[in-house]
């Protein structure tokens, strides 16, 4: 479907198409197909309109959220403190480069004055600054300006990504890769980036309900390049499974938020995006 939008040039109704598909719209508009149909079919309205509800509040559950994932778009473990030592930059290993995915960004954020990143792009950013400085690896980020963005010009996500930076004392950027709107792309352009600059190892950060999609995204753009590279797996974000007790099973905004990315990423990885 991924290729078949790109192919119409319409891949801009992407993010059109998301919002229709995710939580909780499509609960939404079930229920009022159920209020619609009350009067003529009222037995019909009366399952659709109960079944909505039930769907909507079990996919906003910490527990759903959870197993979804699992079953879903299940990730590598994160990376253990052992692991992230034997990337430390010494001497005979592969130049390696520490990639962060972008996830969006702010056109404008008035408290800065500048555009900034979205929360979700904060959360990988300060977890590759993390990285880098434990492994004194050089850092790298991957993000222009989505499909769909709400101002398609100004500032890229790298760009927004080397501004916070600056303003928080991390670490410098050795490379922004500011061209690619969506994962096929961050892998693509990424890819040939790093290879030109000699790196043979990508330490790839973004989270854990990403990660799949975009380990599949990074080794699809390596095997096209026809040059080999190295990937290694940093997610980050993960949640501790549900503990057994009673609000695990009662709704709350962050549960909802986190069914509704599982399922993008299940739906993108079914559409080749």
């Amino acid at each position: 479907m991924n290729d078949w939008l790109i192919a119409w040039g319409i891949e801009g109704w992407k993010p059109a198409l998301r919002l229709l598909l995710m939580p909780p719209v499509p609960m939404l508009l079930a229920a009022l197909l159920a209020w619609a149909l009350a009067r003529r079919l009222p037995r019909t309205a009366r399952w659709l309109g109960v079944g909505s509800l039930l769907a909507l509040w079990l996919v906003a559950t910490p527990w759903a959220a959870y197993h979804l994932q699992q079953a879903l778009v299940p990730a590598p473990a994160p990376l253990s403190a052992p692991a992230i030592a034997g990337l430390a930059d010494r001497p005979g290993a592969p130049r390696t480069a520490v990639l962060v995915l972008g996830s969006g960004r702010r056109p404008h954020a008035p408290d800065y004055d500048a555009p900034d990143l979205s929360p979700l792009s904060h959360e990988r950013l300060r977890y590759g600054a993390w990285l880098a400085r434990q492994t004194r690896l050089p850092l790298a980020y991957s993000g222009g300006i989505g499909h769909g963005a709400a101002l398609a010009s100004g500032a890229t996500e790298a760009e927004a990504a080397r501004q916070a930076l600056a303003r928080d004392g991390g670490p410098p950027l050795r490379w922004a890769e500011d061209r690619s709107r969506d994962t096929n792309e961050n892998a693509a352009f990424s890819v040939a980036l790093l290879q030109t600059e000699g790196v043979g190892r990508i330490v790839l950060v973004t989270h854990d309900f990403h990660q799949p999609r975009a380990l599949a995204a990074f080794r699809r753009a390596i095997a096209r390049s026809g040059r080999p590279m190295d990937l290694v797996p940093a997610p980050m974000g993960q949640r501790l499974a549900p503990s057994g007790r009673v609000a695990d099973l009662v709704p709350t905004g962050e549960a909802l938020q986190r069914s509704t990315w599982v399922l993008h990423e299940w739906l993108g990885r079914l559409a080749g995006a």
